[in-house]
């Protein structure tokens, strides 16, 4: 494995940040404007295709018989003991109306382990990368999270499609609204993961959380000394379909109120 990991690293970090950089030129160029609705709350842009495109041909090359989950092309279903996350461009409806918080992301696991993970921000020039046991770096220095209480923190949120998820993330909204400093979201999950990571914010909250959505964060997290769960106060698990992400401080108070949705 650690041989794999050091072959694969530069690869990786070469075709992300290619993708990132195809994408920028995209996004500064203002023709963002070809959208397709996956569903009443999501979007995906001509942009999303063409990240993806770039990414799934390296991958196939460099490990054709790998498990890829990709959020425009679904899974391979090819069997096997490594798995990618690929989220080719987070935060699409940002980048779609000119908002520079997006980011390519993704992730490889091992055995259901997340043990590499890659978050890449052009517009805002911030790479992170996280390897299992080896910590967490924002444009190669090592970070840490915040040591903030609740009363001082900034909670960020996101939420999955369904109307259960929204009216999840309303409840999650109006709570934390009047209970912490304050509470956002930033409308990438990768960035608000990133975040929690550099200790810029405290918490990051979602209900109805995705693979490629959350594997590359959730490493990047506990890597740089936090904490994530699941909404039952479980530890965070590739099966998991919720997810806190936390300064490893906060995590009982808000725990105690996601046991309750």
């Amino acid at each position: 494995m650690a041989f794999i990991r050091q072959t694969i690293k530069k690869e990786i970090e070469k075709i992300i940040k290619k993708t990132g950089q195809s994408l920028l030129k995209f996004f500064n160029s203002g023709k963002t404007n070809h959208v397709k609705f996956k569903s009443k709350h999501e979007i995906a842009t001509s942009a999303d295709f063409l990240a993806e495109k770039i990414i799934l041909k390296k991958l196939k090359e460099l490990t054709p018989d790998w498990h890829i989950i990709s959020e425009e092309s679904g899974d391979n279903h090819k069997k096997s003991d490594y798995l990618w996350t690929v989220d080719p461009l987070d935060g699409t409806t940002n980048f779609y109306m000119g908002n520079p918080l997006w980011a390519v992301q993704m992730a490889l696991v091992y055995k259901n382990e997340p043990v590499l993970a890659w978050i890449y921000a052009p517009a805002i020039n911030e790479y992170y990368f996280a390897e299992k046991n080896k910590g967490a770096y924002l444009n190669n220095k090592k970070i840490r999270v915040s040591s903030r209480p609740l009363t001082k923190a900034l909670l960020t949120y996101c939420h999955g499609n369904t109307t259960a998820d929204l009216k999840k993330a309303l409840k999650i909204y109006n709570y934390f609204k009047l209970n912490s400093f304050d509470i956002r979201q930033l409308g990438s999950a990768a960035l608000e993961f990133g975040w929690v990571a550099k200790g810029r914010t405290d918490c990051y909250i979602s209900p109805g959380a995705r693979l490629w959505d959350v594997v590359p964060g959730a490493l990047l997290v506990k890597e740089a000394k936090g904490k994530v769960y699941d909404f039952k106060g479980n530890s965070w698990n590739v099966r998991a379909k919720t997810v806190l992400a936390s300064n490893g401080i906060i995590d009982k108070q808000i725990l105690k109120f996601l046991k309750t949705l």
